[in-house]
């Protein structure tokens, strides 16, 4: 009876760890079931993010290529031919009796770009339009390559700039364009560097008749030019830009382009 009981208290003792371990097992299990649940919205979460960027990613890249393949068509038409004759039969390309006629074709389907699609197409494609109607709208243009030069979209707003000062340099407004050049060099931009910048603000300079102010920029652009290297040391080939101030400046001023620091070339692989 004694061994009875001792064993029968080890088994109510053995019930009763059971017991609490159970509860705490219980307790455990039901925190984690709460966090399981959570864990597994959030999990479920991030993979919808995830499907949610996945599917704006290809619709964006979607919308681009379309946007590219759109802007692209218009370019052609505001490039095509003018000519008086009828285009070949079969010819793809679209052939124009005058500039006005290609520059109100290539408005309209520039326009259409800029009402579908966002940035940076939008502002490209105002800056085509705003180009294009130079022929036939002056001022209007004018107005809006002021505009689209002052845009968010880097690339676009220095082609507009460039253009508005070659559009104001042609109408003889020289401090104009000058002033516009200038900005261009502080710039620097992709598109308009400031050496080609600077090579046009030389040009207007020569027809003020600031011949100092023109050699000295044409001087600079071509001994910078020449002093460029590459990581090895090896001299870099002069840009069109530097090539055109060399041969403005052997011109315009022969004895200061002999002071220029000789051109070298690096030895030719065989």
């Amino acid at each position: 009876m004694a061994k009875y009981k001792k064993k029968r208290a080890r088994e109510l003792q053995h019930d009763k760890f059971r017991d609490t371990a159970g509860k705490i097992f219980d307790r455990v299990a039901d925190r984690l079931e709460g966090r399981g649940k959570a864990l597994i919205y959030g999990l479920a979460g991030i993979i919808l993010v995830v499907i949610l960027v996945g599917v704006w990613v290809k619709w964006s890249n979607r919308k681009a290529d379309e946007a590219r393949r759109a802007l692209g068509r218009a370019i052609a038409l505001a490039t095509a031919p003018v000519a008086s004759a009828s285009p070949a039969p079969g010819a793809s390309t679209p052939v124009y009796s005058s500039e006005q006629e290609r520059a109100q074709r290539a408005i309209e389907e520039f326009q259409k770009v800029a009402a579908k699609y966002g940035d940076p197409y939008k502002t490209e494609a105002r800056y085509f339009i705003a180009t294009s109607m130079l022929s036939i709208d002056r001022d209007k243009a004018m107005t809006e390559l002021a505009e689209v030069s002052k845009a968010n979209v880097p690339e676009a707003a220095a082609l507009a700039k460039f253009a508005l000062a070659q559009a104001e340099e042609a109408d003889g407004k020289f401090d104009e364009a000058a002033k516009l050049y200038s900005e261009l060099v502080a710039q620097n931009s992709t598109v308009v560097t400031s050496e080609i910048a600077n090579l046009h603000l030389a040009g207007v300079y020569e027809k003020q008749g600031k011949k100092k102010e023109a050699v000295e920029l044409l001087f600079n652009i071509v001994e910078a030019s020449r002093k460029l290297k590459d990581t090895d040391g090896t001299p870099l080939e002069p840009s069109a830009a530097a090539r055109e101030a060399g041969e403005k400046l052997q011109k315009l001023d022969p004895e200061r382009y002999a002071k220029l620091t000789p051109e070298t070339r690096g030895d030719l692989p065989f």
